[in-house]
């Protein structure tokens, strides 16, 4: 490996020259003769007869909530230890008649202006990870601070926060409950829970303070003795984020008792609906909730769309085979044997972390997507009828489809360019930003926050 780049002396190039020892080996020219590639095998026919035709002319739902995320790692040059990352979620509410009449090769940016005026919220944010410090607060408590009011962020008038509470003490069914349990980030002894609805409690071994977001255990990507966190803290918090933002509307609509809004809403989210690592313990009450909707005969669409990955790069391989306007919905069996390649374990595929089952849909023009559907309580993928509200979403795919990108649904591409961080403000400008607000003083790194 090369030496890299430091805030004195540049890098080290790799060596070209390096390649031609690596032609010349006969061992590797022994090698590369004993290898063959096999030709493309045509799709069996019981396999594509389990693809299934849809109608193009559905009657799409009228109203598109899509929300998506970025984060942008922003290092100092002078000090390379210190980093931060600024995150920004958003929330945008769409109209299909509207998107219909946006030309979906060329859209003209004057119409994109139009649909995305007043259409978008956005939360924005910023954690320190390395080698900041706060005023009288320590780094760990200063960062699961700021987390917490970033969940109250004023901007959001306090949905958010709200939606998290919904959540975490399912309040949709009217029965008291504590929260999740989690580990206390004072003693680390497991907490049963905060007293149902509370925002702030203290933990009942220690008696440290504990926030409502601490349940979710941000606190485990940080160490306490040091004043770091990872990387994937700021992921994490993106991702969680994202959830809580998208259900800020489905609890909205929930409340207000008017539940025939959702026969004509359609809720996207940029990504899989999944959450990972500890914090699945939102994926239980998730759940449970799309179960107690559906049951109640009130269907909520929604999907997660993913745009990269193994299942991605799986049907991106397969579908050339497939048909138009076909979707096909592979069960346990097949993610485990097609895609994950892996012997049956303990758990099936998703069982701890996914709320939605995958579809492949097959469009025209050699567009495809991946698609994630709710079935309520964990249930492998039986037939269409497991998956809540499945054709309506289909007849709306159709009808906001972009072909500026493979596989793309204008929803998401607005949701993106009001949440990017690569196009306002750049990279450098959040740079330039944070130099000047984050202040040094006896050669340790300041912020004041309190």
């Amino acid at each position: 490996m090369p030496y890299q780049a430091g805030g004195n002396l540049p890098g080290e190039n790799a060596s070209k020259l390096g390649h031609m020892a690596v032609i010349q080996s006969p061992f590797v020219n022994d090698l590369l003769q004993s290898f063959y590639t096999t030709k493309r095998e045509q799709m069996k026919e019981e396999f594509l007869e389990k693809w299934l035709p849809f109608e193009k002319d559905n009657e799409p739902l009228r109203i598109i909530f899509a929300v998506d995320g970025s984060l942008q790692i922003v290092k100092n040059e002078i000090n390379p230890d210190k980093e931060l990352a600024f995150i920004k979620t958003a929330l945008v509410k769409l109209d299909t008649p509207k998107l219909e009449e946006i030309d979906p090769l060329y859209p003209h940016p004057f119409a994109l202006r139009d649909i995305m005026k007043d259409a978008g919220v956005f939360h924005a944010t910023v954690l320190p990870l390395q080698n900041v410090q706060f005023k009288e607060i320590s780094f760990y408590d200063g960062v699961r601070k700021i987390i917490f009011d970033s969940f109250k962020d004023p901007s959001s008038e306090g949905q958010v926060m709200e939606t998290l509470r919904w959540l975490c003490y399912e309040k949709w069914d009217g029965t008291p409950k504590k929260s999740p349990h989690f580990n206390c980030p004072h003693c680390d002894r497991e907490s049963e829970g905060l007293p149902y609805d509370q925002e702030i409690g203290n933990c009942e071994h220690c008696g440290g303070e504990v926030y409502l977001t601490d349940t979710l255990s941000f606190h485990l990507e940080m160490q306490e003795d040091l004043d770091y966190a990872a990387q994937s803290l700021a992921t994490s918090y993106m991702q969680v984020h994202e959830t809580i933002m998208l259900f800020v509307g489905i609890r909205y609509i929930w409340e207000t008792k008017d539940h025939s809004l959702f026969q004509k809403t359609l809720f996207i989210k940029d990504g899989p609906l999944s959450l990972r690592a500890q914090y699945v313990k939102l994926v239980d009450p998730i759940r449970r909730f799309l179960e107690y909707a559906k049951q109640k005969k009130v269907t909520i669409h929604l999907i997660g769309q993913e745009k990269s990955g193994a299942f991605f790069d799986h049907l991106k391989y397969i579908q050339r085979d497939i048909p138009e306007f076909h979707f096909f919905l592979p069960n346990f069996d097949y993610i485990r044997d097609e895609i994950q390649h892996r012997p049956k374990g303990q758990y099936e595929y998703g069982e701890k972390t996914n709320y939605g089952n995958k579809v492949f849909v097959k469009l025209s023009r050699g567009q495809f997507l991946v698609l994630n559907v709710p079935t309520g309580q964990y249930r492998d993928t039986e037939d269409e009828n497991s998956l809540i509200g499945f054709r309506k979403i289909l007849g709306s795919i159709l009808k906001i489809l972009s072909f500026r990108h493979e596989g793309a649904l204008m929803p998401v591409e607005i949701a993106h360019n009001v949440a990017s961080l690569s196009n306002y403000p750049s990279a450098r400008m959040l740079k330039l930003f944070s130099d000047d607000r984050v202040v040094v003083h006896d050669s340790k790194v300041i912020k004041g926050y309190s």
